[in-house]
């Protein structure tokens, strides 16, 4: 369990963010600040351990008041862990020209999680320190209806991977890579019902296992075991992944097929 640590955790008002929020609070000592957009309102029944910060996690000025407001806090202390988790999903046909609805993805998924290694490592000046990101399975594998969110995963993806060539050994990188968690994601993601990719799973399963990877040391947490096994599957028989791909394509169709109903 982790115990005793100055830990920051955006997106922990809801999904994944709120059960490693859970989890988190069991630990002795552990103070923990939790920004997001709603987090005051959310989060204001956890014990004074937790400090909820209403703050845009998707902007510059943003992530430095977060910065700024650990220092308050944690009373000039470092942080020991930053967890930068916030993020959000589109699920839609990418038909449309509308160069803000892009860049607000783009903005919270990937150039907040980069900007906030670099306040980090700067922070850090040398010290230990733990950064986790919320990657996700679609970081690695695009999917139909989620081309925005798939490559504003991709981008996170890369700069990873990139960035581990770089940091200073006195940085732990753990990156999570959920597959479809049964959140509110999907009710972000539209307003109108559609359905889920398969597989489906737990969050509380996928926020343990991302706590004991944090916990252990992992450069890499993988909660679903399937996931796990069709990527080796899909490498060795690529129809596999054309197949999926294709079942996944259906449900678009059908959901694009219900958005044209309603809207006649």
């Amino acid at each position: 369990m982790i115990t005793n640590k100055n830990i920051v955790l955006t997106g922990a008002s809801s999904g994944i963010g709120l059960e490693v929020l859970k989890l988190l609070v069991k630990g002795d000592g552990n103070v923990i600040l939790a920004p997001s957009l709603d987090a005051e309102n959310k989060l204001k029944d956890f014990d004074e351990n937790v400090i909820p910060m209403n703050v845009d996690t998707g902007s510059q000025e943003g992530v430095d008041a977060i910065f700024e407001k650990a220092n308050e806090v944690f009373g000039g202390e470092k942080i020991d862990i930053f967890y930068a988790n916030a993020g959000f999903p589109y699920y839609e046909e990418f038909n449309y020209t509308d160069w803000d609805r892009v860049k607000r993805i783009f903005d919270v998924n990937t150039l907040s999680p980069i900007y906030t290694y670099a306040k980090y490592a700067e922070h850090l000046k040398g010290r230990a320190g733990i950064l986790a990101y919320t990657v996700s399975a679609i970081g690695k594998m695009a999917m139909p209806g989620y081309a925005l969110y798939s490559a504003s995963k991709f981008g996170l993806q890369g700069f990873q991977e990139a960035i581990r060539l770089e940091a200073n050994k006195n940085l732990q990188i753990t990156c999570l890579y959920p597959i479809a968690t049964d959140t509110n994601f999907f009710k972000v993601a539209n307003e109108v019902e559609f359905e889920k990719p398969f597989p489906v799973q737990k969050p509380d399963i996928v926020a343990r296992k991302m706590v004991d990877g944090i916990e252990k040391g992992k450069k890499f947490v993988s909660p679903s075991g399937l996931f796990q096994l069709s990527k080796v599957l899909m490498g060795i028989c690529p129809p596999v992944r054309t197949v999926y791909w294709k079942l996944e394509t259906n449900k678009l169709d059908r959901f694009k097929a219900k958005l044209s109903k309603l809207n006649k």
